[in-house]
């Protein structure tokens, strides 16, 4: 059922209906969010002030994070360049967005390879996923519709909101995908109504609200849907729905089994025919993709799933393409392996342990007991491993082939992620002295070889108990860092609010001294010129009175307007406690300070200033002081130029209050002061 929902407008993703249903998802705390260095980084480029050796030591304290940027880097370089090896590079290649959205992919597989929702595919979703990267990436390399990075990045996230609902509500979702094993179509209907939006208008949500560019958000949200949906034909964003839905169409030979991937090869002819890639480029395209797909899913221990080369699967399929074989449809998704999930509590292990029959004999017991294990044979792959997975619980054998268990535990101490592992070393023996060295090493348990199964869960479930309680910390940590975040962003209202004239929305008095101060701390240093200006509105006093205060405040509000309008970039404009203005010119000697008054008194005279119907022609009064050997203070600087202020009202007198009335008796609609 093809259905054209009224978020399919992109800019709908910005409405506030469709924001509060986000605030509303939010709230539960579930939903999918970036976590440790990947976190720091989306905070650290919010602003565009991040510096790259700022952003070079945040990524530095995730080893697994630098290897997997370095290859994305040197995945957007031509034949013949030389190689990216280092993270400052890497980030010069790729730029702020892409590696913000890197982070956040990678952050986002690594904390949700497995979870609750027993008919949810986690691991054929991140190969998926990845597929669709790396396609993208291809894709992106001939239309040029985008940079090849963010590309990427697009395409590993554009499922994001299945994910999203399988971890929000894992039962219900779970039921869904299973009511829906024949009937597929229905699948969006069915969760707008469970869940009063469904995973591509919430991937597109996710990704707005976690700084991706709004055309690559609504991109994601529409890919999937009609394309009466889609954005204007030859336009960039139609290009890449185009492009995303091409990608998918590749991404679904990861849950495809090998027998039935040439039956994918018409739909995958179809999309790339729109986007006018055909014949040799087609295969080209498509077999970068699977081979970067294949180094991606080695380095992040995806799943092994074969898929042939393209070019093999196309040759294998011309006979099916010469009938006209229609598009293959998208499978239900409920249809994909179903990975049965044990209820209750478990924890992601690691082992580490060079034995293989070891392995398999702790594996079948921890299996049994409803436990996620990952196996690895060496230090360094246990090093890597660890980073990458983040495990509750790590059982470590004392000596490995590469390298001491209790090194390799002492190493990981030395990292935030390492810190909050419970280690159980394996070991032969009891040797006092030996044990009391492993516990300093940062070891938090024991069990000895052979073996015994029972002791064994015993123990973990021991470290279960303070895996839960390491994690209850790491959530009030959040919270504070949540709530320190916050308040800090009030302070900061609070300051510009007291910083700020509410009249005109100009810089107060008191900014302006603070200002003042740091240029004189400046220009003492350098020995550059300074000057302050002290800006007055001729016979406003006398305006007031006759027309209101309404009529005043307007008229101030007009003279800011053009005054700003008037300065140099550098100057810096405030409104003065005495309803004129303050101006600092810093660089500035009294020839120059002159030639600007000049201008901001032309500027004023030429700006007509109109209410209803009332118009005056205004007149604005300059006094200004440059900072020399005499002044001793940025207090007596501004008190100079008062000064030379009340000189030049003095040298050129305003017309009085009896002249504007003769001229408002007149003709009410062109007043002069």
């Amino acid at each position: 059922m093809q259905q054209k929902d009224a978020y399919m407008n992109g800019s709908d993703l910005a409405s506030p209906h469709a924001l509060s249903k986000l605030e509303r998802l939010r709230a539960t705390g579930n939903l999918p969010s970036p976590k440790g260095v990947a976190l720091a980084i989306m905070r650290a480029t919010h602003g565009d002030d991040v510096s790259i050796a700022e952003l070079g030591r945040i990524i530095k304290t995730d080893p697994a994070f630098v290897g997997r940027l370095i290859k994305a880097a040197n995945g957007q370089l031509g034949y013949g360049r030389h190689p990216i090896a280092s993270v400052q590079d890497a980030l010069m290649v790729l730029g702020l967005p892409a590696v913000r959205a890197l982070a956040l992919g990678f952050s986002l597989l690594a904390s949700h390879r497995a979870g609750p929702c027993e008919a949810f595919d986690y691991e054929g979703f991140w190969a998926s996923s990845l597929m669709r990267a790396t396609a993208m990436q291809a894709i992106a390399l001939r239309t040029r519709a985008a940079p090849a990075d963010e590309a990427y990045c697009i395409g590993l996230l554009s499922r994001i909101g299945e994910l999203a609902l399988a971890t929000l509500y894992p039962a219900q979702y779970s039921d869904l995908l299973r009511s829906n094993a024949a009937e597929s179509d229905d699948l969006v209907a069915r969760e707008r109504e469970a869940f009063a939006l469904d995973h591509r208008e919430l991937a597109g949500l996710m990704l707005a609200d976690w700084g991706v560019p709004r055309a690559f958000s609504n991109v994601v949200a529409l890919h999937a849907c009609a394309e009466s949906t889609w954005p204007a034909e030859g336009t960039r964003e139609a290009t890449l729905c185009r492009s995303l839905a091409f990608a998918a169409e590749l991404g679904r030979l990861c849950e495809t089994e090998s027998a039935g991937q040439v039956q994918r090869v018409p739909a995958i002819r179809a999309q790339a025919a729109a986007l006018r890639i055909e014949g040799a480029d087609l295969n080209e395209t498509c077999d970068a993709a699977i081979r970067d797909w294949t180094e991606w899913s080695s380095l992040l221990q995806l799943a092994p799933c074969k898929i042939a080369a393209f070019s093999s699967l196309a040759a294998a399929g011309e006979a099916a393409v010469a009938v006209s074989a229609p598009a293959v449809a998208e499978p239900p998704v409920a249809a994909r392996s179903v990975v049965a999930k044990p209820n209750g509590r478990h924890l992601r292990v690691l082992l580490v342990e060079a034995d293989a029959a070891v392995r398999a004999a702790v594996r079948a017991l921890l299996d049994e007991a409803g436990h996620e294990v990952h196996e690895v044979a060496t230090v360094e792959q246990a090093a890597e491993a660890a980073i990458l997975m983040q495990p509750h619980l790590m059982i470590v054998e004392w000596s490995l082939p590469d390298g001491s268990g209790l090194k390799l535990v002492e190493r990981l101490r030395q990292t935030r992620v390492g810190r909050s592992i419970y280690v159980l070393v394996l070991t032969s023996h009891e040797n006092e002295q030996r044990l009391v060295e492993a516990f300093e090493c940062g070891v938090d348990d024991f069990i000895t070889k052979p073996i015994n199964g029972r002791v064994l869960l015993a123990r973990m479930r021991a470290g279960m108990r303070v895996v839960k309680l390491h994690e209850e910390i790491e959530r009030d940590r959040e919270e504070i860092r949540q709530f320190a975040s916050e308040l800090a962003v009030s302070n900061r209202r609070l300051q510009d609010v007291a910083l700020t004239d509410p009249l005109t929305v100009l810089p107060n008095q008191r900014y302006f001294m603070d200002r003042v101060e740091q240029e004189w701390s400046a220009a003492s240093r350098s020995q550059r010129p300074t000057v302050c200006m002290v800006v007055a509105i001729d016979g406003l006093s006398q305006l007031v009175g006759t027309y209101g205060q309404a009529v005043g405040e307007a008229l101030i509000k007009h003279v800011g307007m053009v005054l700003k309008q008037a300065l140099r970039g550098h100057d810096v404009l405030a409104r003065s406690a005495s309803d004129g203005f303050l101006v600092l010119c810093p660089d500035t000697d009294e020839t120059g300070a002159g030639l600007l008054a000049e201008r901001l008194r032309r500027h004023v005279g030429e700006a007509t200033f109109k209410l209803d119907r009332l118009q005056l022609r205004i007149a604005v009064h300059v006094g200004f002081a440059q900072r020399n050997a005499s002044t001793n203070s940025p207090e007596m600087l501004v008190k100079q130029a008062s000064s030379e202020l009340s000189a030049a009202k003095g040298a050129v007198p305003g017309l009085g209050m009896a002249a504007v009335l003769a001229r408002s008796a007149i003709n009410e609609d062109a007043v002069t002061l």
